[in-house]
């Protein structure tokens, strides 16, 4: 299973390494649409699944699937949705602020930030981006809101810009960790994380193996501890003591992939 499937990268790979049936699970219509393609050679060995990730056992069951050979999660946002300037997930582009991985459902930032007040919105952008400068950065929305309505990306980026503060040149925008808090935040990309592993694994057939890539320390962090409390119940063996990062060929390739986690355990028989 590729729980996370995206324009199907992975469950290319897992095929040409002789899968024979994969299921593949997306949150986001439009990366289905492009899998669909990408894999459409495969034929009937590949299925995709219009789901969350956290869906994956009910996806199993409804197929009369008891356990899977092997199943890999590519967490965060995708490529596909930060270089869609309509998705609203760049600060970089101009586009209406949603930030949601499925379209199909739930309220977008616009949404909750026009509604949430500055306590809230500090709390998440701390809590999810871990930006020191949180309370600034708070007020700042709030203040612009009442200006005008917040509705797009440009918008929010300058009022997160002016509060982060910081002169001349910066390796990191000043807006990157507020817009991270804000997308974990309006596709609840923390919650049930936990209980999420422990259902992969359990939907492992004994000797399979769960392959997590993780892109920020707050997701990992989350891996690495849950991975650990499955290994000493006996339930899993951790093949990553530490986690596995690209190398530098990877990165001059795919500059995105610089802070890729990959952690990996495989089933106790």
């Amino acid at each position: 299973m590729d729980a996370t499937v995206g324009l199907g990268g992975h469950a290319s790979a897992l095929l040409s390494a002789g899968a024979g049936r994969l299921i593949g699970i997306d949150r986001d219509e439009a990366a289905l649409a492009l899998a669909r393609a990408a894999l459409a050679e495969a034929g009937n060995r590949v299925e995709l699944v219009h789901a969350n990730y956290r869906d994956l056992a009910r996806v199993l069951a409804a197929r009369g699937i008891s356990h899977a050979a092997g199943i890999v999660v590519d967490l965060g946002v995708s490529s596909l949705q930060l270089d869609d300037a309509t998705r609203g997930f760049s600060f970089r582009q101009s586009g209406p602020l949603d930030m949601r991985m499925d379209r199909s459902s739930g309220p977008t930032v616009a949404e909750l930030i026009a509604s949430a007040d500055e306590a809230t919105l500090a709390d998440v952008i701390w809590r999810f981006g871990e930006e020191r400068h949180a309370r600034r950065i708070a007020r700042a929305i709030v203040r612009a809101r009442a200006r005008q309505a917040l509705t797009e990306t440009g918008a929010l980026a300058s009022a997160v810009r002016a509060a982060a503060g910081g002169r001349g040149w910066q390796r990191i925008d000043p807006a990157t960790r507020t817009f991270q808090a804000l997308r974990i935040w309006v596709n609840r990309e923390l919650d049930g994380l936990e209980e999420f592993f422990e259902q992969a694994v359990a939907a492992l057939e004994p000797g399979a193996r769960l392959a997590v890539i993780a892109f920020h320390s707050l997701e990992d962090r989350v891996v690495k501890q849950t991975f650990r409390r499955l290994a000493a119940d006996g339930m899993v063996a951790v093949l990553t003591r530490k986690p596995i990062g690209p190398d530098e060929a990877e990165v001059q390739r795919n500059p995105r992939a610089r802070s890729a986690r990959l952690r990996v355990v495989e089933r106790a028989a």
